[in-house]
């Protein structure tokens, strides 16, 4: 950072002594390139303080201005995984921002006490980390220097993050690009407008990558790529470095697929696949923990509980109509009424899930073979059956958009296609409709996905895609590939895909 922005082109801290201010100080809690925290003893109170001081000491009176407005638009939020500071000013130049002890520790000192902790916890914590921050980036304000002396845990391990905008400058030397400094004796207000939108959409970013980190710092039991400096961690992946992280498979605590991958996806070596926002990260690690409390089917349980809400996919535009003039056909051409129902996949699709369901019902017997046609659907349930089967189908296009019903659209035009195709290509013997319905299932996770969750369904779909190479360099390199569907069905959703069909 240059000098002309008033901050010093050192990271070298002055030494504080055994006194600061009016302030004890008792011992440092923990320290990164750009911030340090310090619990203090306060005379005034006689209680203890944690004091998060940047780590280079602003240079001249603007500059303190600027690090003193900016604490102080952070401390305008108001949320439960933010901390709430009790003092916020300067000691001979030197800002800081208090924040009373009342029996909660860093969460590096948790971590002494509470080593590898088990995955469940170790999501816990981290979801309560992005609450906050999604919360605050929201609001426009990042922290800039997320690290374990900047979180927070009390006994309940209820988790609140401390110390937003309160680092100093990267020390490195910065392009022309960076702001600059306002002249000398210029409004305070004019500071709000330093920052530019994009720098501060760059500094969440730079958060939620912080998180990734965090996450396998705490997964794993050590520091990534053996710096425990999170922000330099977060500095040596791109778009700003060249090294990526991923998680090792020896762990303290076994950690099964679903996580792995969001864990991986959090730190993707292309900033394009990892998550767009806090939020995003949130949901997923949510989804996960929803999953682990209700046992390995959670998913689908939430899955079954939307069949209900929006049915399994939207019926096709004009179906009732025509499911009336087919009601209306002699009961003998099933052939032809079964041609005209496979056309609208939804309709299929809850057919055969309801002529199957009440023969799963059954009563235990000989085993029954599964009802792979249309028209032996239609036979068993009768015209009023098919009719009540329309009727139970959302119109189209259900809850979605104008966007995300095109998607579905399309993506069915594309399994009717791959039914055709398996039609023409199936050997001799073989029923065409059976083979039509059973290409058309092997795609129906994909189209629940797309229905049920079209932004996650987008997100996977960027992750399988392998970004374009940015450089000569790049085109050869292995970690520039795209994720396989599994992996990123896991990552975004905490299940596969054709798990997900096959059990609906």
């Amino acid at each position: 950072m240059s000098t002309s922005e008033g901050f010093a082109p050192t990271t070298r801290p002055v030494p504080l002594g055994p006194h600061f201010g009016r302030f004890e100080l008792l011992r440092l809690l923990g320290k990164s390139q750009c911030s340090m925290c310090w619990l203090v003893r306060d005379p005034r109170s006689d209680r203890e303080w944690m004091l998060t001081l940047p780590r280079v000491q602003p240079v001249g009176a603007l500059a303190q201005q600027r690090w003193l407005f900016d604490a102080q638009q952070a401390l305008r939020l108001d949320h439960p995984h933010l901390a709430t500071s009790v003092e916020l000013s300067a000691q001979e130049q030197w800002p800081y921002l208090a924040v009373d002890r009342s029996a909660r520790v860093t969460l590096a000192e948790w971590l002494t006490a509470h080593p590898n902790p088990a995955p469940i916890d170790v999501v816990r914590l981290l979801c309560q980390a992005l609450e906050g921050l999604a919360f605050a980036h929201e609001a426009g304000v990042a922290h800039r220097d997320l690290q374990l002396h900047s979180l927070i845990v009390n006994d309940a391990r209820r988790l609140q993050v401390m110390g937003l905008s309160t680092a100093s400058p990267v020390p490195e030397k910065k392009t022309a690009t960076a702001p600059q400094a306002p002249a000398s004796g210029a409004d305070l207000s004019l500071l709000a407008d330093i920052d530019s939108p994009q720098s501060r959409r760059d500094a969440a970013a730079q958060d939620v990558l912080a998180c990734g980190v965090l996450l396998h710092r705490l997964l794993t039991g050590a520091a990534p790529l053996d710096e425990p400096d999170v922000a330099k961690v977060v500095r040596r992946l791109s778009p700003l470095g060249n090294e990526f992280l991923r998680l090792p498979w020896s762990t303290p605590h076994p950690i099964d697929q679903p996580l792995r991958a969001i864990a991986n996806r959090a730190t993707a070596s292309q900033p394009s696949q990892r998550y767009v926002n806090a939020r995003s990260f949130l949901r997923a690690l949510q989804g996960w923990m929803e999953a682990e409390a209700l046992g390995k089917e959670g998913m689908l349980d939430a899955m079954f509980e939307r069949l209900q809400s929006v049915g399994l996919l939207p019926a096709g535009v004009g179906m009732a109509a025509r499911v009336e003039r087919l009601a209306s056909m002699d009961a003998q051409h099933t052939e032809e009424i079964s041609h005209h129902i496979l056309q609208d996949m939804a309709l299929s699709f809850a057919l055969l899930r309801e002529v199957n369901t009440a023969r799963l019902q059954e009563p235990q017997g000989i085993p029954s073979t599964p009802v792979l046609t249309v028209r032996r659907a239609i036979s068993m349930l009768g015209l009023n059956g098919v009719r009540r089967a329309a009727n139970s189908l959302r119109l189209w296009p259900g809850p979605l958009s104008e966007p995300n019903a095109r998607a579905l659209r399309l993506l069915m035009d594309r399994v009717r296609l791959a039914g055709h195709v398996a039609q023409a290509l199936r050997p001799a013997g073989y029923d065409g409709e059976v083979v039509f319905v059973i290409a058309a299932m092997q795609n129906l996770g994909r189209l629940l996905a797309q229905y049920h969750y079209p932004e996650e369904f987008e997100q996977i779909q960027r992750l399988i895609q392998a970004p374009p190479a940015a450089t000569e360099a790049d085109a050869g390199s292995t970690s520039k590939t795209g994720w396989s569907e599994a992996e990123a069905s896991y990552a975004v959703l905490g299940i596969d895909i054709d798990t997900l069909g096959a059990a609906v």
